[in-house]
């Protein structure tokens, strides 16, 4: 499938270009400010100069530019560009306020992420594991959820000095079924490589710039759970949405702030979500195992939300948290609720685990849509081209 980037007007690329120099702006004073080495731009991909950071003195001017910029988004003519830039705008704002002053993390929620500002509900955790069990029954396990979850995988885990091998392979098989259905603008040479580490607040992380995936070997790792970061973190996932950014941008065909990757903003949940939508994109997810799988990491995701709000919402004790995230999580071991723990203790990541409850619920719907209408090939560029919010992401086809 030969992709084409949805055209863009002049007021939004360059739009697009004021809010790259911007981010990259308070990218360097939050930097200065916090010691924070990771930032709000975790990722900048611009080696050649298209974006320009903003000489910010202090965080009042930076919030001055970002008003000025949120008043130009009215003019912008494509609506889900004009819808997602308003966003990004009042996050960065709401930003530059948590900096200043202070936010409550109901706030960060809903105006970091523009998430409803509360954890999974115990009725949806609850439809999940409902949902699991009956799977687990029709693969032919007994017992227990507990137990079916354990038996399951015990069954499907893979031995730690047997993971190179079968990951690699799930790569390259990753690699092929994406280049039938996304025109990759890199020879399979360019793709990702995995390297094991330990003791990180992550399950797999992309380092595309080093073109690495940091691989959590703590926690358990089933085929299933292999098979889903093979494409989360590399095809049709992050490394894919990276290269189509990076090479459309410089072409000038994208704007220039895809260029960067952000925490805490508008984009965060669409980028997760469509990493995971990537299992259905090139059928992965229709295996009973792999539905399991897929299943699995909803539930994590919403755990996650759980034990992030009664850490930081509600007050509890760290030891608690733990204990509750341990008792809910069905699979991983130890390795993962410490990982999941280190992940939701960090002030400036906090509400990122949000981000993996909101993003696949946001983009499935409009993927299966868009394949059951037969449109896949002009919904896939809109998708990857363009930065999104979990709103802006709808309006495809508006």
């Amino acid at each position: 499938m030969t992709f084409t980037p949805p055209p863009l007007s002049s007021t939004t690329l360059e739009l697009a270009r004021l809010a790259g120099e911007g981010l990259l702006g308070v990218d360097a004073l939050y930097r200065r400010e916090s010691g924070d080495e990771d930032g709000l731009a975790v990722l900048n991909m611009d080696d050649t100069g298209i974006l320009a950071a903003r000489a910010f003195d202090s965080y009042a001017d930076a919030t001055e530019f970002w008003r000025d910029l949120r008043s130009e988004t009215a003019s912008t003519p494509e609506p889900d560009r004009a819808l997602y830039y308003r966003q990004l705008c009042d996050s960065t704002l709401a930003f530059l306020e948590w900096r200043t002053t202070g936010l409550s993390f109901e706030r960060q929620l809903s105006e970091f992420l523009h998430v409803p500002p509360g954890p999974a509900s115990e009725a949806e955790l609850e439809g999940l594991r409902v949902d699991m069990n009956q799977l687990l029954g029709e693969l032919g396990y007994a017992g227990s959820l507990e137990t079916r979850c354990a038996k399951w995988e015990a069954a499907n885990r893979v031995p730690a000095d047997e993971v190179p091998g079968v990951i690699a392979e799930l790569m390259s098989e990753a690699w092929d079924r994406t280049a039938e259905i996304i025109d990759i603008p890199a020879p399979k040479s360019d793709g990702m490589r995995v390297a094991a580490v330990s003791g990180v607040a992550f399950n797999a992380r992309c380092d595309y710039l080093n073109r690495t995936i940091d691989l959590n070997t703590d926690p358990v790792l089933t085929l299933q759970g292999l098979r889903h970061l093979a494409v989360h973190e590399g095809y049709p996932g992050h490394y894919v949405q990276f290269k189509l950014r990076e090479t459309w941008a410089r072409e000038g065909r994208a704007g220039a702030d895809v260029l960067l990757s952000i925490v805490n903003s508008a984009s965060s949940s669409v980028f997760e979500g469509l990493a995971d939508t990537g299992l259905s994109m090139i059928g992965w997810d229709r295996d009973l195992d792999d539905r399991v799988q897929a299943m699995m990491n909803r539930y994590r995701a919403g755990i996650g939300t759980g034990a992030a709000w009664r850490l930081h919402a509600e007050g509890w004790e760290t030891g608690s948290v733990t204990d509750w995230l341990a008792g809910q999580s069905l699979v991983g071991g130890d390795g993962w609720v410490e990982n999941r723990m280190r992940f939701i203790q960090a002030p400036a990541r906090a509400v990122l685990i949000w981000s993996y409850w909101w993003g696949e619920r946001s983009v499935l719907p409009q993927w299966q849509r868009a394949r059951e209408t037969g449109r896949a090939a002009q919904f896939l560029p809109f998708l990857y081209a363009g930065l999104h919010s979990t709103q802006s992401v709808t309006r495809w086809g508006a």
